[in-house]
């Protein structure tokens, strides 16, 4: 109803609690000269070390070098009683760019939920940060990782995988690199290439310009997480983006609303693009989608109206559960067709 007052989320207390200490953490670790303070940030930020031993669900994981130079690895889940080959996810986390890893506690879990629930090997990318690290390197980091997984394979541990069905999923920052690294796989894939990049799952993608969109404004405040002041995701760009750009950036406005519209090629892989109701990016995210129609590329929008942004890193919401129905039915309606 038009003049109403917006509700917050309803949130169950652990939920609040898990926020609170997360975004307390962010706030206090997030500087206000551009750098982070990572000691601060890991009171809040647990991690997880990789389990090679099957865990009650029977899963295991291990941590695999892509480039030592640069620290770049990737943790790989598998299940153990896999007979035929499985489907590839290649995860990439969110952070805003610069927080987290694939070994943060709750991308662990859920990374793990993903392998058992999805039937598939899952390799969670743990790309370089920002400010350190600023555009393109979480760019370049995911692609080599798919470069990695052409050229090398997987570790035995991990079973027989089909590469033609891979799919890139990546939730918040994570989604935005998804989709920059599908648009730059599908233009110059390195020969030869046994991986297909059968679908790209976008949860609540981070896109952004100059201008303040009504949800940005309508929101501000009310969900938790990402929020348009300095300390969230302005901060996030700044840190990211290249020094002195601002946020109608061709890595950030990916909508062609500020600038010419992204160039995909016609490889570019059907999309599914997740939207909370509480949270301040979508419409960024509907402009995203808007693009990819106009573009002729096959998209799927899932709509959660209550959901806030992250909601898919807590188990015990019932849109998380959700999520992971949409995407199976995804992966198989986008699962290369086989002849008999």
């Amino acid at each position: 109803m038009a003049g109403a007052k917006l509700r917050r989320p309803a949130l169950p207390w652990s939920v609040r609690l898990r926020l609170y200490v997360l975004m307390a953490a962010t706030d206090l670790a997030q500087r206000r000269d551009g750098t982070v303070n990572r000691s601060l940030f890991s009171l809040g930020d647990r991690q997880t070390p990789a389990r090679p031993r099957p865990d009650t669900h029977g899963v295991r994981s291990a941590d695999v070098t892509v480039d030592a130079s640069r620290g770049l690895w990737a943790r790989v889940f598998s299940p153990v009683s896999a007979g035929s080959p499985l489907p590839v996810i290649v995860y990439i986390h969110g952070g805003g760019f610069a927080l987290f890893t694939a070994a943060t506690t709750p991308y662990d879990a859920m990374c793990r939920r993903f392998c058992r629930e999805l039937g598939a090997v899952v390799v969670s990318v743990n790309y370089r940060l920002a400010p350190e690290h600023r555009f393109p390197a979480a760019y370049e980091d995911s692609v080599d990782v798919l470069r990695h997984l052409s050229a090398s394979g997987l570790p035995d541990f991990a079973g027989p995988v089909d590469l033609s069905r891979c799919f890139l999923v990546g939730d918040s920052a994570g989604g935005n690199i998804a989709h920059h690294v599908a648009q730059r796989w599908t233009s110059s894939p390195p020969p030869p290439n046994p991986i297909h990049l059968t679908g790209v799952v976008l949860l609540q993608p981070f896109f952004g310009g100059e201008e303040r969109t009504e949800a940005e404004l309508r929101l501000e405040g009310m969900g938790p997480m990402v929020t348009v002041n300095m300390r969230r995701a302005d901060w996030s760009w700044r840190a990211f983006l290249p020094e002195g750009a601002d946020r109608n950036h061709p890595a950030t406005h990916v909508t062609g609303d500020a600038g010419p519209e992204p160039d995909l090629p016609e490889e570019f892989p059907p999309a599914m693009v997740v939207i909370g109701g509480y949270d301040t990016l979508q419409d960024w995210q509907r402009r995203y989608v808007s693009m990819l129609q106009r573009k002729g590329k096959t998209v799927q929008v899932v709509d959660y109206p209550e959901a806030i942004h992250g909601f898919y890193v807590f188990p015990e919401l019932a849109d998380s559960g959700k999520l992971v129905t949409e995407m199976k039915a995804f992966m198989q309606t986008n699962a290369p067709k086989t002849i008999a």
